[in-house]
């Protein structure tokens, strides 16, 4: 596969469960979310218990930071162009990002949207909370009776499962035995929740959010045996940390 990496669009997302507590979900809701996970529960765990693992589902959590970022030259040097849009409220953020989306998508001819598994999260993640929150679908995220060939969507799990669909391997695994700077160096994903309701610390999460992103530039350069970024800037953050 040839690949123009200044043609490809790094997402990463964030979620957290729709309610700070399991007690803040109205009744309906939390009906439903027993019927969701009573599969799902181990033997004598509650709903209640299960809760801390809404955000997984878009049905009962949601959205409170996307990252995105493309690679562009600066005189000789490829660098990591990153923007976050993140917040409270989620039909802004959202607003923002496809905003951002479908300018890159006219910009770039033959654009891709990478994700780390993004094909069974980020990207139906996304598109499912935007039609929650009333909004439309991009045109690259409206997949619904495309065939594969049609949809431009890139997932460097996919790649590293070389065919092979019963294997998965995490980020920061791959990072670790590839020999890229591990994006888990602060907080993992299991954290995020605690890290918004809790201690309430957007930038923290808008970082770690980043350095996703950045993961899965150097994954995806590194597959293919090019070298490594060594730039990188935030717009919404610290510019060109090296």
């Amino acid at each position: 596969m040839d690949l123009n990496f200044e043609q490809i669009l790094f997402v990463d997302v964030e979620t957290v469960p729709q309610y700070a507590t399991y007690a803040d979900m109205p009744e309906t809701t939390k009906s439903l979310w027993e019927k969701k996970t009573a599969h799902i529960r181990t033997e004598g765990q509650t709903a209640e218990e299960f809760y801390e693992r809404a955000g997984i589902w878009a049905e009962f959590g949601r959205i409170i930071c996307i990252s995105a970022g493309f690679i562009y030259r600066r005189e000789e040097q490829r660098v990591l162009r990153l923007k976050s849009f993140a917040g409270h409220n989620e039909r802004e953020l959202l607003q923002g990002f496809c905003r951002m989306l479908e300018m890159f998508f006219i910009k770039k001819k033959n654009a891709l949207l990478c994700a780390h598994n993004g094909k069974e999260f980020d990207f139906p993640y996304i598109a499912r909370r935007l039609l929650i929150n009333g909004l439309p679908l991009p045109n690259v995220l409206d997949v619904a009776g495309r065939k594969p060939w049609e949809v431009s969507f890139l997932d460097t799990m996919e790649l590293w499962k070389f065919g092979d669909y019963k294997h998965s391997c995490s980020l920061e695994l791959l990072t670790g035995i590839l020999g890229i700077d591990s994006p888990k160096d602060d907080i993992d994903g299991s954290e995020i929740a605690k890290v918004y309701y809790i201690d309430g610390d957007m930038p923290r999460i808008v970082r770690y959010c980043e350095k996703d992103v950045l993961a899965v530039a150097q994954l995806l350069l590194r597959y293919r045996g090019q070298p490594l970024l060594e730039s990188v800037e935030s717009v919404t953050g610290e510019n060109d940390k090296t």
